[in-house]
């Protein structure tokens, strides 16, 4: 019977990536130290999809949220189990991950960051999972109230709720994402401070978070969404073609991306936000791993945003994204040829 159990559950955009990478490719000394990795990353992917019973679930998917707990639950010592959109599990979904796991010592951390940089992320994140709103007509939802799945799933208030409400105050955990320009493992060193993972037992690489897209590739993949139609639906049809293409190999590693943020018009309702945002989370009991302050917006200097590009400008950065989508073509020609003639060296190896 496992120990304890670390359910981390969110939030998306706040350096989910580097800390899964740096779990998984240390899974083998982390074991050896009495922490478990249960199944594999896919495995964590899918067992969220079967717990929070979302459309979008791969048919094809074998790793349930019950075969996942099973595994922990066979486990002598601790287990940390990681996906960043079990956050958006409804509170009849979440007493049942937590029960299930019983009479293991339950643990949940959840990793706020300033909605200062979460507005434009998570309106980029959700044109990656195939919206066409622009960022106006996201921020207006926002604002009004239209879009709840917004503080649900990408704010720690709620979340945390949601999660925290099913065990003891000890065991809820609140880790802030340190301001631009602290050290790049400082995220990581308060992630395994709440694990108990000792300093040295993890080889770190540099930190390798989510690239964002600047405003112009941004707004070139919100087009290119809308043209398709309804080819590549969302989630494996879109994420093995547009997103491992188009993003992955082109979009992502084009040189000098223009960042965007929150326009100046509404940089004053962000700040209230923020301080409401803190407010709540300082009254409620849990572990605060960092300083609530990291979520107060610092050094807010509004920039032109994807909505003020015209087309000359959109076009520009499609003309450079398709000649980058010839040289990705080019290389997977290349690599099929490759592969094509190892088969066929291999072919008459086994005749001979």
């Amino acid at each position: 019977m496992a120990g304890r159990v670390f359910l981390h559950v969110g939030a998306p955009k706040t350096g989910s990536t580097y800390v899964q990478d740096v779990l998984w490719s240390n899974r083998d000394a982390l074991r050896r130290a009495g922490l478990l990795l249960p199944g594999t990353a896919a495995a964590h992917d899918q067992a969220m999809t079967d717990l929070r019973a979302v459309p979008w679930r791969d048919p094809g998917a074998t790793w349930t949220w019950d075969r996942l707990a099973a595994e922990a639950a066979r486990w002598p010592g601790d287990v940390i189990i990681s996906n960043e959109a079990l956050g958006g599990a409804t509170g009849a979904q979440v007493a049942r991950a937590v029960h299930s796991l019983r009479p293991a010592e339950v643990h949940v951390i959840v990793v706020a960051r300033d909605l200062w940089r979460t507005f434009p992320s998570m309106w980029q994140q959700s044109i990656r999972e195939r919206r066409v709103w622009r960022f106006e007509t996201f921020l207006r939802a926002v604002e009004r109230g239209e879009f709840e799945t917004f503080w649900e799933l990408h704010t720690a208030n709620r979340m945390l709720r949601r999660w925290g409400d099913e065990v003891p105050p000890e065991r809820r955990h609140l880790v802030t994402v340190p301001a631009p320009g602290a050290p790049p493992d400082t995220l990581w060193q308060r992630f395994a401070g709440v694990l108990g993972i000792p300093d040295g037992l993890c080889v770190r690489a540099a930190p390798t978070a989510n690239a964002s897209l600047g405003a112009a590739e941004t707004e070139l993949l919100r087009r290119v969404n809308q043209a398709l139609g309804d080819r590549y639906p969302h989630r494996r049809p879109y994420q093995q073609v547009v997103q491992r293409h188009l993003v992955n190999a082109v979009l992502k590693r084009r040189p000098d991306q223009a960042r965007f943020t929150v326009g100046p018009d509404r940089a004053g309702w962000v700040l209230d936000l923020a301080e409401q945002q803190i407010k709540e989370l300082d009254e409620y009991p849990c572990q605060v791993v960092g300083d609530l302050a990291e979520l107060r917006p610092a050094g807010v200097r509004p920039a032109a945003g994807p909505d003020e590009l015209n087309d000359a400008q959109v076009l520009a950065v499609a003309l450079e994204t398709i000649v980058g989508l010839l040289g990705h073509a080019e290389s997977l020609a290349g690599r099929a040829d490759r592969d094509g003639l190892l088969r066929r060296l291999r072919r008459r190896l086994r005749q001979r």
